[in-house]
């Protein structure tokens, strides 16, 4: 394996972004967002030919020649029926945006989850 492609593996692996996170809209309504969310922060992302799939693509981020990610959805998960999402990429810039999507995702279902009232004695 070339000097090159070593560096460009060892960047992979250092600036890699897995997580999973729970949205409470339509997995259809998460893959827009997505879409919405990544390209203004000017990554060119869109659906893919796969159901439940999106991805995120940018230009050059420091030896990456270019950076990728992917959004997975799955809906109706749980006793809650929610949408789990499977976020995933690598690069420097990319990987904080993939984070802060992830937490974009986790602040709307807060805010989306009906509140439960207390019992009252």
């Amino acid at each position: 394996m070339s000097d090159e492609r070593i560096r460009i593996t060892a960047e992979m692996n250092r600036t890699a972004f897995q997580k999973k996170a729970v949205a409470r809209m339509s997995a259809e309504a998460v893959l827009d967002d997505a879409v919405a969310f990544f390209s203004e922060r000017g990554y060119k992302s869109g659906k893919t030919g796969r159901p439940n799939q999106a991805f995120v693509m940018g230009v050059r981020e420091g030896v990456l020649p270019r950076v990728t990610a992917e959004i997975l959805v799955q809906a109706n998960v749980g006793k809650g029926k929610v949408t789990m999402v499977t976020i995933s990429g690598f690069g420097e810039q990319l990987s904080v945006h993939l984070a802060d999507y992830a937490a974009h995702l986790r602040a709307a279902g807060r805010v989306a989850k009906p509140s439960v009232p207390e019992d009252e004695d």
